[in-house]
């Protein structure tokens, strides 16, 4: 990486985009390269996501990644190489400290965010974290969430720069609902900026029986909507080159296709939505 600023410290919208999970070295790096440019081309800050372990399948059979070493390795390259930032999601506590070398942001998983140990874990490190909301919380509960995560920061006399992010909250079995008063709420409440999921908002959790399902297609209606509640400072967007065939999260992931006409939508909607 270079010493510009990261992309959430210039002072627009900025999107995290990437595959759900690193798939392969050569893959990882393709599509970090592909989505560089249509960013670059776009004008928006851009943060790399993929993720090196998904822990939490619904299925023992369900593709979970490369694994810790050598999907930071694959990240800490694409970083290095291509200068793009990056974030990926840790798990357990011990996962922390090593990410954190590797990356520009940590993301917490929403089933996390009341696990006050990893929480800690993840804030003591000094670097960013972006952390989920829980689907069974309301948006004000996020405030203890980061309290304990800037308590934990502040006794390790590291730097806490903390996001919190709405991914949706789960509405009777198997679906997820977004209330869009939840962002400004949240942002209140934590005195954090706030990030949008909008491709996990659409998941449909356990869905296909041995995977989830999801309804890609309105992700850019509630990308939309969010950035036009003028309280978030980013987007969420998983996306995938071939997302009908991804080893996971292909239902709710973008095709790469779509994020030219769609970026282009939410950084016209940011300019005249969020406080400047």
């Amino acid at each position: 990486m270079t010493d510009a600023a990261l992309p959430w410290q210039q002072g627009g919208l900025f999107v995290i985009a990437g595959p759900c999970a690193i798939e392969s070295r050569a893959f990882a790096l393709e599509t970090a390269e592909e989505l560089r440019g249509i960013f670059a081309a776009a004008g928006i800050g851009f943060v790399y996501k993929s993720s090196f372990d998904k822990a939490n399948r619904t299925s023992v059979s369900s593709f979970r990644g490369v694994g810790m070493d050598k999907g930071l390795e694959i990240l800490a390259e694409i970083r290095e190489t291509l200068g793009i930032s990056v974030v990926t999601d840790v798990h357990t506590a011990d996962q922390a400290a090593p990410a954190a070398q590797a990356v520009d942001m940590l993301q917490t998983p929403a089933f996390l965010c009341r696990q006050s140990d990893f929480i800690a874990a993840v804030a003591r490190t000094g670097t960013p974290v972006n952390i989920k909301k829980g689907q069974f919380l309301a948006p004000w509960d996020m405030a203890k969430v980061t309290e304990k995560a800037r308590a934990a920061a502040d006794e390790a006399g590291a730097k806490s720069e903390l996001f919190v992010c709405e991914r949706g909250t789960s509405f009777g079995y198997g679906n997820l609902v977004v209330d869009m008063r939840g962002l400004a709420i949240m942002k209140e409440a934590t005195s954090c900026p706030v990030v949008f999921d909008a491709t996990h908002s659409v998941q449909l959790p356990g869905a296909k029986g041995e995977s989830s399902g999801g309804e890609r297609q309105y992700a850019p209606a509630l990308a939309r909507a969010a950035v036009a509640t003028g309280a978030v400072s980013g987007v969420f967007m998983e996306s995938h080159p071939d997302p009908n065939n991804a080893p996971c999260d292909g239902p709710n992931m973008l095709p790469f296709e779509w994020l030219p006409e769609l970026l282009a939508e939410l950084k016209a909607i940011d300019a005249i939505s969020r406080p400047r």
